[in-house]
């Protein structure tokens, strides 16, 4: 774990225990705000320490720094030590429970004298839960599906975690890449899986370097070497992940590729129509049965001509007719990361970001995109600092002065907001005033145990909402989501003109319900929901999910330029209007 997220860590748990012991809720929610920045953060904290731009961040005080300092000096803060002989620790771990509150969990050590992770996930089954005061079995039950949710979760771990892990350990190869030719992280992973268990790494390289590659690998920061093999490795990262590492040939790579891509039902169709060929399909390659004789392998499209049909894109690989669609030649051209030309959703520190709109600016510019919208809180999220018209007016009076700058560069910088679909479907923000955005983002964010249906559709009939966020209230693996007539919103969507957003972090949009939005013919918006620079860089995990669903460029609003989003906002505002 990096330090950044570490010390982010440090910060939620020391908010926890202040709150399960009672302290002052403005200090506890100082801590949380501090941990959200330093998780968010995507610069070094050294640097940002020395240069003062840490100093510089709102919700960044002279206590906290001197907590910073502390760790980055010593590797403790010692008033995180003090509050742990105070308080259970390993309780604290149970706050990631779904459902599970701190008011629950100091009931249940005050009145069950629960002091431990099993003796609280006992006293849920067995039911003594329920004879707290204010627990009734509806709060029961969803205590013990949080529970349920809580230890998959632990199983597995999310797309973008599995992705930044991945990442690192591709970059932990490259001071050796001289000793290989190629190298692919496979498996869910590489099928941009919502949820992933282990994290694999393919290498191809000769055999007499092999040796090398395993030992560099099981020399990795590590909690413990599992196996070290010839052809596989594996180790337990100090998070408790798996990672395994496997060596092929140059020429057994391509078949390899498609076999630890999976997904296993996808695999076994491949090898029944080999054998129905008369060839043996495995991941050294493709023979003849009869003679064993090799026929490919070395590249993983010559695979899939061998068998008959086009190469089929990692996210489709789930024997969902895709393999059909392929032998005919009649596969989708999916949705792909250069065809994105820009971002809808994303904060700065305007509401709760940790960068600057500047720099939130200067990064999407970077990416080379055409457009950006920032779409900061609006005031009802008071947790998230939302804006009110007046700080928003202010905003946009920034966002002139960057146009200035960057539009003679031919990218456009969008005036919007998130605002509030608030608990009776009405919006935050008056209609007159959403008029004045360039693009509007609509989401819920309070009572989520409800059906909400009709608060979404609500939303959508106003002419200025464009995108409706995160529409399931789903956060994948953490979150389940409200109760949706989820054919009724793709319904009205299609009607009003309303995108519905696939967010990337929380996996929200499922990859049957992005498919039923393609053939419905409904638009969707991939998005990363940056709350900082370093979470832009998400779009290309928002792609691969698009793609799950079989979205195809015309489908998703980014893939338009600057005129076809004014087009498609217009469009609404005539309908509606």
């Amino acid at each position: 774990m990096d330090k950044e997220k570490e010390l982010a860590h440090l910060f939620e748990r020391m908010a926890d225990m202040l709150e399960f012991l009672g302290e002052n809720h403005y200090r506890v929610r100082a801590y949380r705000r501090v941990a959200e920045l330093l998780s968010q953060l995507g610069e070094d904290l050294q640097e940002l320490l020395a240069s003062g731009k840490l100093r510089q961040m709102h919700g960044i005080g002279e206590a906290t720094l001197e907590k910073i300092e502390e760790y980055l000096r010593t590797g403790k803060i010692k008033a995180y030590e003090e509050l742990k002989e105070k308080v259970p620790e390993e309780l604290m771990e149970l706050l990631e429970v779904p459902g599970l509150g701190v008011k629950t969990l100091r009931l249940a050590y005050d009145k069950l004298k629960v002091r431990s992770k099993e003796e609280f996930i006992q006293a849920v089954r067995s039911g003594r839960i329920a004879f707290l005061p204010g627990m009734g079995d509806k709060k029961v039950q969803k205590l013990m599906r949080g529970l349920e949710l809580w230890e998959n979760s632990k199983k597995r771990m999310s797309l973008i975690q599995a992705y930044d892990l991945g990442k690192a350990l591709l970059k932990h190869f490259e001071p050796l890449k001289d000793l290989y030719e190629r190298a692919e992280l496979v498996g869910s992973l590489r099928r941009r899986k919502e949820t992933v268990g282990d994290i694999d790494l393919l290498l191809s390289a000769k055999r007499e370097n092999w040796e090398r590659l395993h030992q560099h690998f099981v020399k990795s920061p590590c909690e413990e070497v599992l196996l070290r093999g010839e052809t596989k490795s594996s180790l337990l990262t100090q998070e408790g992940r798996q990672v395994d590492l496997r060596t092929v040939e140059p020429e057994q790579w391509g078949s390899a590729l498609q076999y630890f891509t999976g997904s296993k039902e996808h695999n076994v169709r491949l090898r029944d129509m080999a054998r129905a060929l008369g060839l043996k399909l495995s991941e050294y390659g493709l023979f003849r049965a009869d003679t064993g004789e090799r026929i490919g392998g070395r590249e993983e499209e010559e695979v899939y001509r061998l068998l008959g049909m086009e190469w089929i894109p990692p996210e489709l690989r789930e024997n969902a007719g895709e393999i059909e669609l392929a032998m005919a030649g009649a596969l989708p051209r999916l949705v792909e990361l250069k065809d994105i030309k820009g971002d809808f959703h994303m904060h700065s520190n305007w509401s709760d970001g940790a960068n600057s709109l500047e720099e939130m600016v200067q990064a999407c510019y970077q990416l080379g995109y055409q457009y950006m919208v920032i779409g900061d809180h609006s005031q009802s999220s008071k947790v998230a600092n939302g804006l009110d018209p007046a700080r928003y007016r202010e905003q946009f009076r920034l966002i002139e002065r960057l146009r200035e700058q960057y539009e003679p560069l031919g990218f456009y910088i969008l005036r919007g907001c998130e605002v509030d679909i608030l608990p009776d479907g009405s919006l935050d923000l008056p209609e007159g005033f959403l008029e004045e955005f360039d693009f509007v983002v609509a989401s819920i964010h309070m009572k989520l145990n409800q059906d909400n249906t009709y608060r979404i559709l609500k939303a959508m009939e106003s002419p200025y909402v464009n995108l409706i966020g995160h529409p399931t209230g789903k956060a994948y693996g953490s979150r389940e989501g409200y109760p949706l007539q989820m054919d009724k919103v793709i319904q009205v969507a299609k009607e009003t003109g309303t995108a519905l957003e696939l967010n990337t972090p929380r996996a929200d949009l499922s990859p049957e319900r992005i498919r039923k939005c393609v053939e419905a013919g409904v638009t969707i918006a991939v998005v990363t929901d940056a709350h900082s620079v370093r979470h832009l860089s998400y779009m290309e995990l928002g792609v691969g999910l698009a793609r799950r669903g079989w979205a195809t460029p015309e489908r998703v609003l980014n893939t338009q330029d600057i005129h076809g989003i004014r087009k498609f906002v217009e469009m609404k505002r005539k309908l509606l209007g």
